[in-house]
């Protein structure tokens, strides 16, 4: 009966340091606008309603996600939708 409730212990453990990861992943990364090109946007945008279906390269209301700091290297970039 110790194996099992050791086990399990175990199991929760990893279970709740993976939810802290990818919790850590997410606060690293940030959404870009203006930088996708067409049909490579993250997720719906005003003009279309699903991911990969912006219409042109550059559209101001298309994001990206990228880890944080990089879209303001990029020609273009933005933080905020246009």
């Amino acid at each position: 009966m110790d194996k099992i409730k050791t086990l399990t212990l175990a199991g929760l453990t990893l279970l709740g340091s993976n939810f802290i990861v990818m919790d850590a992943s997410a606060a690293s990364k940030e959404k870009c606008y203006g930088v996708v090109k067409a049909g490579q946007n993250d997720c719906a945008t005003k003009t279309s309603s699903c991911a990969g279906s912006s219409n042109t390269d550059g559209q101001k209301d298309a994001f990206i996600t990228l880890p944080k700091g990089l879209c303001d290297k990029l020609v273009g970039g933005n933080l905020t939708s246009s």
